[in-house]
């Protein structure tokens, strides 16, 4: 009888235990989606032992921090405790090709492989996963073909997102196109993602962009006025609006001011960072 009272001891200690590992994580995602980065990891470092999730979250908030060097070593730890786990394998290409991106010329071609290798394996663990595939596109669109990238292979992953989501897939066929310098082509293809899925504000801006660099300002205007109408005081409208103007040198003031209402709002992760608004706007200042 003692021995069993010990047993039952014992599961009750350990499942206490994975009741409160499971409400830090909670509360670690919370503090992650209201983008407090810092207090995040401090939840998650409490946790022991750490298993898959706890290594994932930990790497999402060195990302959002840009420390993309400890992103890659935690987030390799999630993968290896999880191998078949796309979502994981997703998080470490991101971070890989951030890495690349902020390096130096001797290192960046590691990085940018090691960045293609894993958006190719989250693919390949789960082909329905738009953004694994958007991230793969994007990497072939971009990347010379020394380092895999390639116009033939994004056109491949244009196809395959054009199953999961027709609009994506116009979209994807947009840029391909604007790659390609056929401007009436892109333009094709934006508006018809932008009719396929009316309501999503990221692409009526990106419509708005292309109009923009084509001089078309009055148009452009036409379509950042429907998706501020669609999403009223939406972060990521008032970066992007702010962000076009500023790289189209005009109506700076305006992407002033706008930038300033953004680094006064609450963002999410996916908002671009408030360091980045602040980098825009020194530029906004210099004219």
């Amino acid at each position: 009888m003692r021995i069993g009272f010990r047993i039952l001891a014992a599961f009750i200690a350990v499942s206490g235990l994975a009741a409160a590992a499971d409400e830090r994580l909670a509360e670690a995602h919370r503090l992650y989606n209201s983008t407090d980065f810092a207090q995040s990891l401090k939840v998650l470092q409490t946790i022991q032992p750490k298993d898959g999730a706890v290594y994932e979250l930990m790497g999402r908030n060195y990302y959002m921090q840009a420390d993309y060097k400890r992103a890659t070593e935690t987030i390799e730890k999630a993968l290896a405790s999880e191998p078949d786990n796309a979502e994981f394998a997703l998080w470490l290409g991101r971070a890989w090709g951030r890495r690349a991106e902020t390096s130096g010329p001797f290192t960046a071609p590691l990085y940018a492989s090691k960045a293609r290798q894993y958006l190719e394996r989250s693919v390949q663990l789960n082909p329905l996963n738009l953004e694994a595939q958007s991230d793969l596109f994007e990497y072939y669109l971009d990347a010379p073909g020394f380092l895999g990238g390639g116009l033939d292979k994004a056109e491949g992953i244009a196809r395959e997102m054009s199953r999961i989501s027709p609009a994506e897939g116009q979209f994807a066929e947009a840029r391909l196109a604007e790659k390609r310098k056929e401007s009436r082509t892109a333009e094709a293809h934006l508006r018809r993602a932008v009719e396929l899925a009316p309501q999503q504000v990221g692409k009526i801006i990106e419509l708005a962009r292309f109009l923009t660099k084509q001089g078309r300002y009055q148009e452009a205007e036409q379509n950042f006025a429907r998706a501020e109408q669609i999403a009223p005081n939406s972060p990521r409208v008032i970066f992007a609006r702010a962000s076009i103007y500023i790289e189209a040198h005009r109506n700076l003031e305006i992407a002033q001011e706008l930038l300033k209402r953004y680094m006064n709002m609450e963002l999410e992760p996916e908002d671009p960072p408030k360091s980045e608004a602040a980098k825009l706007l020194r530029q906004a200042h210099r004219g």
